[in-house]
């Protein structure tokens, strides 16, 4: 049974070339290609972490709704964490 999701998800702007809405465009069709659905992709922004994270100091946020079984979600996790553009990810159940 498919569930909602929310996706924050933070990309890692710094020496990419690409573009944000690339990098954002890319990440749904993935989601798409795994079977997920998506609802609603929010563009929070660009935003300073208050600590060092893995040696970077911003990110670029990102906000998914999405419809999606459990596993399609821990199937997307562990293919995002080996995606370079991807800095963190985490994922909340709504309802």
């Amino acid at each position: 049974m498919k569930r909602k999701y929310e996706g924050l998800i933070v990309l890692n702007t710094k020496g990419k070339d690409d573009t944000v809405d690339a990098m954002v465009s890319n990440l749904g069709r993935e989601m798409e290609l795994a079977g997920i659905t998506l609802e609603q992709i929010d563009h929070v922004g660009k935003k300073t972490f208050p600590y060092g994270s893995k040696k970077q100091t911003d990110g670029y946020f990102v906000s998914y709704h999405i419809q999606a079984e459990p596993a399609q979600v821990d199937a997307l996790k562990a293919k995002l964490k080996l995606n370079t553009d991807v800095h963190q990810q985490h994922y909340q159940r709504l309802g």
